[in-house]
């Protein structure tokens, strides 16, 4: 029997040998867009990866009068005189942070809330896709909409509540002054309402990968709908989940037009979230078109280049506690 298989193993490596064919001198044309695919493929990582050191040379050198003048100090001056050309970043970095750190505050229940509610049997699915399809439109409307909104609509109705925490918990640094309608406050809120699609769809996503088998063995062992969700859904989807979440932060920390609407727009460090402030993107925005001196222009490009470095370290921070979470949940 050993020498009948070895005599078939023969006969069928040399049937084998006798018609291997070459696909690629039989195809020349495959053979050719495949070179040409990978070629493209290539050149558009490349084009991506110089277009991140082409703006940041840029920027940097338009900035190097200010960096020049003020060096790593600028990052810690407070005072912003235009008229006397005396610049420094520490107001505006501490309004970005603080807005877009509330946002996301806000944010992260209500993101991961929908996405649990549209990627479960909680409710028919004739209200879940209608849920899932108006919050995600929400990121469809344009920021200066949004902006609108906020100081017309959500400024007047928070007021009351500005004034219930001014009343009652004034001994709390956070909110020891008198609420004036534009505020970091209103700004983390409107912030909230534009991120609150990225973290649920991301998060929406995130959860219906998880294969239905988790879910099915959790309930077969006894566990509970929410133990199921919570411990099992959850956890499986917490990278993905953190993602939508860290992706969120990025959007807001270079959003715009719905902050210049309701920040207040004041040169001002307060621990208060009931007093106005400032960001990077706002004051770009504000100053960028009547910068006439090199400094003060260097003093914007300074900012850029701050905030191109905050947005950096973000996603970067962000790529590393994906892997890590990953691997922990393996």
């Amino acid at each position: 029997m050993a020498e009948i298989s070895r005599a078939e193993e023969s006969i069928l490596q040399s049937l084998a040998d006798s018609v291997e064919i070459d696909i690629k001198q039989q195809n020349p044309l495959a053979d050719f867009l495949e070179k040409g695919f990978t070629g493209i493929a290539w050149g558009a990582a490349l084009v991506a990866a110089s277009m991140l050191f082409l703006i940041t040379w840029r920027v940097s050198l338009d900035a190097w009068p200010a960096i020049q003048e003020f060096g790593p100090g600028f990052f810690f001056g407070r005072e912003w005189v235009t008229d006397d050309d005396t610049f420094g970043a520490l107001v505006f970095v501490y309004g970005t942070l603080i807005s877009a750190g509330l946002g996301i505050s806000l944010a992260i229940l209500l993101g991961v809330a929908v996405a649990i509610l549209t990627s479960e049997d909680l409710v028919p699915i004739y209200i879940r896709r209608p849920i899932a399809f108006l919050v995600e439109l929400l990121a469809a409307i344009p920021s200066v909409i949004v902006g609108l909104w906020g100081v017309n609509v959500l400024i007047p109705a928070s007021m009351p509540f500005q004034n219930f925490l001014f009343s009652n918990f004034k001994w709390l640094p956070i909110f020891n002054s008198e609420p004036i309608g534009q505020s970091l406050l209103a700004a983390g809120m409107v912030l909230a309402v534009m991120v609150v699609p990225t973290i649920a769809a991301v998060g929406r996503e995130s959860l219906l990968a998880v294969p239905p088998e988790l879910r099915s063995a959790s309930m077969g062992l006894g566990a509970t709908r929410w133990e199921t969700v919570f411990k099992i859904q959850v956890r499986t989807a917490l990278s993905g989940i953190i993602g939508g979440v860290m992706l969120a932060l990025g959007r807001a920390l270079g959003e715009t037009m719905a902050v210049a609407f309701v920040i207040g727009s004041t040169i001002q460090i307060s621990p208060s979230l009931l007093d106005a402030g400032y960001s990077i993107p706002v004051v770009l925005a504000n100053e960028f078109g009547e910068a006439i001196s090199k400094l003060h222009i260097g003093a914007l490009m300074y900012l850029s280049l701050i905030l191109f470095a905050i947005t950096l370290v973000v996603n970067v921070a962000a790529l590393l506690l994906v892997q890590l979470v990953s691997i922990k949940s393996r």
